[in-house]
């Protein structure tokens, strides 16, 4: 199993077409964080809790932000959102919403879950690309977190 302990980007994302898409992104904006991917809410919270496949390793506590899509099988983003946000251990990684629902209810629920962004997936290949990379670099290097 991979160190999970070195991981301080986590994408959530459930279409491989996006989710290959980011990876190329941030790499290209030249970080060098460990990311890793999951493609369901389930499995992220087990990632993140240690749990299930992931189990036995220790908890992840490096964690600088978290890539969230709110379309995800078995566990929808706004649950995920709302557990992470509910646990004291996990409360204070920044979770970015990346999908691609412009639905106010879904705006707005995020926000009161406690999401740090809300980001509408671009349609074209190049504005998305551009974006991924400048929310990595924003979310990695300018933004100070809490302590």
């Amino acid at each position: 199993m991979e160190d999970i302990q070195a991981v301080e980007i986590l994408i959530v994302e459930d279409n491989p077409a996006d989710a290959e898409l980011m990876l190329r992104a941030l790499k290209k904006g030249g970080l060098m964080n460990k990311i890793f991917l999951v493609e369901d809410g389930a499995e992220a919270l087990d990632f993140v809790f240690s749990r299930g496949k992931y189990s036995g390793v220790p908890k992840n506590k490096n964690l600088k932000v978290i890539f969230l899509d709110l379309k995800l099988p078995k566990i929808s983003g706004l649950e995920v959102l709302q557990i992470l946000k509910n646990n004291s251990e996990t409360r204070k990684f920044p979770v970015v919403i990346v999908t691609s629902s412009r639905q106010d209810p879904d705006i707005k629920k995020a926000y009161e879950l406690g999401a740090n962004s809300y980001v509408v997936k671009p349609v074209e290949f190049d504005t998305f690309f551009e974006t991924v990379k400048n929310l990595g670099l924003y979310w990695l290097l300018i933004n100070e977190p809490s302590k």
